[in-house]
């Protein structure tokens, strides 16, 4: 539908506006521990969402004992949350220690939206052809991304970037998992349910790789990690679950990139990095992308076929 080719990008731009101010909040928190900051995060984007859970299911009349709920919707249910918490929790515990290892925001960002093109060639083998919009859009991506967040000479491979690379390799299944649960089962019930296994998982580990939170430090990043954990997760993860169910994953995940030019916008604005014309150029090239990525040439070619 013409609406949906609308409303799905939109859901998925705003997701990506949201994680661009995550990175500064992400950099900002990360001397609390990686599994600190994020168990703490996760958990309470999925505890500001249960109330929305429960309203949801008592306003359509359904009741929430599992007895009165089909038996293969509930473990399909199940089943979805698991896996997207499985693969949520391992994603942004590896993007958040590449922030623990000293990488800066603009790195780490291009790094993970290297999952713009992983998601495609994933579509290769799955049955789900990208058009040449996408690829000419990914490839316009890329460049734009390299040019806004790595500076001339300053690209190497160490411990941090190898995090984020494995981060980009998990947030790319991310999209492929959200794009087939999304259309089985009730998407604020995935949404929620996968914050709160990412969140379980996190801080279990904690207690036995990072010890007991420090109190203080704890006290001192709770605005960081109230914006992480109500916007990033209980809003924008919520967006993209939404957003997916309404766009083809090879455009979604070259949408969610977007958050790379917004974490530099955003480094701009509140930490006043300084936007040189390189910077200018990759965003100018992304949008660019972004814009092609939009234009079905299939169907335009079939429309002109016709006449």
């Amino acid at each position: 539908m013409k609406k949906d080719r609308i409303i799905g990008p939109l859901y998925c731009v705003t997701a990506a506006l949201i994680w661009g101010l995550s990175f500064i909040a992400q950099k900002s928190g990360a001397y609390i521990g990686t599994l600190t900051f994020n168990g703490i995060r996760l958990l309470l984007g999925g505890l500001v969402m249960l109330p929305v859970v429960f309203a949801r299911y008592l306003k359509s009349g359904k009741s929430i004992s599992p007895e009165k709920i089909e038996k293969k919707s509930n473990a399909k249910t199940l089943e979805g949350i698991i896996v997207c918490g499985l693969v949520l929790f391992a994603g942004s515990n590896l993007q958040q220690h590449a922030f623990a290892c000293g990488l800066g925001a603009g790195k780490v960002a291009f790094i993970t939206a290297l999952y713009m093109i992983i998601v495609p060639i994933c579509g290769l083998f799955t049955g789900r052809r990208p058009g040449l919009n996408v690829w000419i859009g990914v490839v316009l991506g890329i460049v734009g991304l390299y040019f806004i967040c790595i500076k001339k000479g300053a690209f190497g491979m160490g411990k941090g970037e190898i995090f984020a690379l494995l981060c980009a390799f998990m947030f790319a299944l991310h999209i492929l998992v959200i794009d087939k649960y999304c259309v089985l089962v009730d998407n604020l019930t995935l949404a929620c349910g996968q914050y709160l296994v990412a969140g379980a998982v996190s801080f279990v580990l904690m207690f036995i790789f990072e010890g007991k939170p420090d109190p203080q430090a704890l006290k001192s990043c709770i605005p960081v990690i109230a914006y992480a954990g109500i916007g990033s997760c209980a809003f924008a993860f919520t967006l993209q679950i939404f957003g997916q169910k309404k766009t083809e994953p090879a455009v979604a995940s070259l949408l969610l990139c977007l958050e790379s030019v917004f974490a530099v916008i955003f480094g701009w604005i509140i930490l006043h990095d300084n936007l040189g014309a390189r910077v200018l150029t990759g965003c100018g090239i992304m949008f660019a992308g972004v814009i092609i990525s939009q234009i079905d040439f299939r169907a335009k070619s079939r429309k002109a076929s016709e006449t």
